[in-house]
C-alpha cells in the first residue's frame, strides 16, 4: 500500500523513550528508486541513484573567479565605502552590522486582516495580513575576497557571537530564553544605523547567507542577512509542529537529538562532528549535497551555546565550507540558514525549538553543473539522484587545506 505525506513511516517505535529504529536501511536502496521520508516537515522526497549515470547536456554555470581583490572601491560592504542609501561604512576589523537600505519588510507601516468573518468567497481566499519587521546586513569580514571557508575559526566565532547579540537584542522579555541571555555586545551605531535596536516585538529571527551569484549573490563580499518579523515564517513554522508532535508521542524526546544520535551510531552520513556538533547530509536531503548541522545536545537557540560550543560550532561550519569549496575546486554556492527558537512564543514552542543549521548547495555533478528543481519536483515532490550517503562520502574525502591555499603554495 502507498504511503502519503502524513503516514508515519513503519519502521519508527512510536511512544518509545528511546526513540530508536527497528532496523537500518538495506543495501538495495543504492541500487533501486524510492521514497524518503522527512520528519522536519512530515514530506517525501524521491531517490533515484540510477539516474547519476544519464549524460548531461543541460545549463552549465560559469566557473567562479576566485581573483578578487582585499579591498574594492566599488564594494557597498568594504570598510570607509558608502552604500547604496548613502551611508558611510566605518573602518570596521571584524564584523559589521546594519540595517539593509532595501528590507524586505517594513518597520513601520499601516496595520491590515483580511475580514473573516462574514462568510464570502473572498474571506475564504482573498486573505492577507500585514508584516512589519526589520531586516540587517553582516558582514564577516572586512576583506572582500575571503568566504567562511577561508575565515581563521576566531573570525568565524566572531560571527556567531554578532548573530547572538543580535538574537538577543529581540528576544521577547517573556521568552524563557532571557534568563539564559547574557548581555548584548552590539556595536554603537550612527546616523540611520542607530535603529539597530528593536523598538517592537518580533515573532522570529531568520539568520542566512546567500553565497554565490547562483544562489542569487550579487556582491561577493563575505556577509550574510538576518530578517526578524512579526510572523512565523512557513519553514520553522513546520520544524517547530513536527518538533512539537514529537516530543508529545516520544515522551519528551526531541527529534534532532534523537536523529543525530542515530547517524552518529551509524555514520554512514556523517561529514564532520565534534563534542558539540555533527554535520550530515540527512537522510531525507533534496539537494544533492546538502548538509544539516545539529547540537548533540537540546539547545534551543544560540543563547544556550557556551562559548565551547559556540568554538566547536565555528570549527564545523569552517569543515562543511572548506570541504564544499574542496569538492569541485571552486566557490562553492549555498544557501544557509539557521533555524532556532522563535524570539517570543509559548513555553512550549521555545521548549520544543532544537537549535540547527541548514547548507542547500545546488551543484550536482562538477562545478558548473548544479540541480534545478523543476517539473516533478515542483508538481509532485522534490527528487534527487545521487544518494545522501555518496554525498557524504564525498565530502567526507575532500577535507583538508582549502584546495585555494595550496595552490598558492610555492613549488
Amino acid at each position: 500500500m502507498q504511503m502519503h505525506s502524513h503516514n508515519r513511516p513503519s519502521n519508527l517505535i512510536v511512544g518509545s523513550a528511546s526513540c530508536r529504529f527497528t532496523s537500518m536501511p538495506e543495501p538495495i536502496l543504492n541500487d533501486i528508486s524510492h521514497r524518503r521520508y522527512n520528519p522536519l516537515r512530515g514530506s517525501w522526497v524521491l531517490v533515484s541513484p540510477h539516474r547519476t549515470k544519464r549524460p548531461w547536456q543541460g545549463q552549465e554555470e560559469a566557473a567562479t573567479d576566485t581573483t578578487l581583490p582585499v579591498y574594492d572601491p566599488s564594494c557597498y560592504l568594504c570598510p570607509g565605502n558608502r552604500r547604496a542609501a548613502g551611508d558611510v561604512n566605518p573602518q570596521y576589523e571584524s564584523t559589521l552590522v546594519f540595517v539593509n537600505d532595501y528590507s524586505a519588510v517594513k518597520e513601520v507601516q499601516a496595520d491590515y486582516k483580511s475580514a473573516d468573518t462574514d462568510g464570502s468567497l473572498s474571506s475564504l481566499f482573498l486573505q492577507a495580513e500585514s508584516v512589519t519587521g526589520k531586516c540587517y546586513v553582516v558582514t564577516f569580514s572586512p576583506s572582500h575576497n575571503l568566504t567562511l571557508a577561508d575565515l581563521t575559526l576566531s573570525a568565524i566565532l566572531l560571527v556567531i557571537k554578532t548573530w547572538t547579540d543580535l538574537y538577543n537584542a529581540h528576544l521577547s522579555p517573556s521568552s524563557p530564553l532571557v534568563n539564559a541571555a547574557a548581555p548584548t555586545t552590539l556595536p554603537p551605531s550612527t546616523g540611520r544605523d542607530r535603529t539597530i535596536r528593536p523598538n517592537a516585538q518580533y515573532r522570529y529571527m531568520q539568520i542566512f547567507e546567500n553565497k554565490g551569484a547562483a544562489m542569487g549573490c550579487s556582491n561577493p563580499h563575505p556577509h550574510g542577512q538576518i530578517w526578524t518579523t512579526t510572523s512565523l515564517p512557513e519553514e520553522p513554522a513546520i520544524e517547530l509542529e513536527q518538533f512539537i508532535k514529537y516530543h508529545r508521542e516520544q515522551g519528551g524526546c526531541h527529534m534532532l537529538e534523537d536523529y543525530a544520535k542515530l547517524e552518529i551510531e551509524t555514520a554512514e552520513r556523517v561529514v564532520y562532528q565534534n563534542g558539540g556538533f555533527v554535520a550530515l547530509c540527512p537522510w531525507w536531503a533534496t539537494w544533492p549535497f546538502e548538509v544539516l548541522i545539529i547540537a548533540r545536545q537540546h539547545r534551543r537557540a544560540l543563547t544556550d551555546l557556551l562559548l565551547e560550543e559556540k568554538e566547536q560550532l565555528a570549527e564545523i561550519m569552517a569543515e562543511v565550507t572548506r570541504r564544499y569549496d574542496n569538492l569541485f575546486e571552486t566557490q562553492f554556492p549555498y544557501s544557509m540558514g539557521l533555524h532556532q527558537a522563535p524570539l517570543e512564543g509559548s513555553e512550549l514552542e521555545i521548549e520544543c525549538s532544537y537549535f540547527h543549521i541548514h547548507f542547500y548547495p545546488p551543484l550536482l555533478r562538477s562545478a558548473t553543473v548544479r540541480k534545478f528543481l523543476v517539473g516533478y519536483e515542483m508538481m509532485a515532490e522534490p527528487q534527487r539522484d545521487i544518494t545522501p550517503e555518496q554525498a557524504a562520502e564525498r565530502l567526507r574525502g575532500s577535507g583538508g587545506v582549502l584546495y585555494r591555499k595550496k595552490m598558492e603554495e610555492p613549488l
